[in-house]
């Protein structure tokens, strides 16, 4: 629980009695690799720290799924657009290794924006945070090549990388596996 401390003290630092009441709220979970956290048609119920793994979020189709993010140890998960109108989410999240998460409710976050000095502000934070993100991939998509996507990743997380099937690196990035490959014994 310190990492979700010093992530959320990073933004906004809780007083005492905040965090007392926001980390009562949190639940421990962890899950095996290739665990869905939700799936098409769910109602996201939580928003998670993740203590430990990688999770990516995609887009199931007969073919080839389609990756469009992942996530790593001290970051938040969630389908948020599901959490914050509580509707069926249009996407799928799911582990790709053993993950371990602490969690807290839709009702109880609503309850801790509610009750603490703190709350607001860092949920404010933390959704502007995500915009960025969102905003950053959009970008990215849009003004990149397929090269330069995979660098950008692989700039970020070279360690964690290595974790992650090639063939969800190459759907996040908008190319086949085969391109992938062409592109990796290019830059090598």
């Amino acid at each position: 629980m310190e990492e979700i401390k010093k992530f959320i003290d990073h933004i906004y630092p809780m007083n005492y009695a905040d965090w007392d009441f926001f980390s009562s709220k949190l639940q421990k979970k962890t899950v095996k690799k290739k665990s869905d956290l939700i799936k098409v048609g769910m109602i996201e119920n939580y928003l998670s720290f993740i203590s430990e793994g990688i999770v990516r979020f995609y887009i199931p189709k007969e073919e080839t799924d389609l990756t469009f993010g992942f996530l790593f140890e001290n970051e938040f998960v969630t389908a948020y657009d599901s959490f914050i109108t509580q509707t069926p989410s249009l996407y799928q999240i799911e582990t790709l290794t053993k993950t371990t998460l602490w969690r807290i409710s839709y009702k109880d976050l609503q309850e801790v924006y509610k009750k603490t000095e703190s709350g607001n502000f860092i949920g404010r934070r933390m959704a502007e945070n995500m915009f960025l993100i969102k905003s950053k991939r959009e970008v990215s998509l849009l003004s990149k090549t397929a090269e330069e996507r995979y660098l950008d990743l692989f700039s970020e997380r070279p360690e964690l990388l290595k974790q992650i099937p090639l063939k969800y690196i190459a759907s996040y990035i908008g190319v086949t596996p085969q391109a992938l490959s062409r592109i990796r014994k290019r830059i090598t």
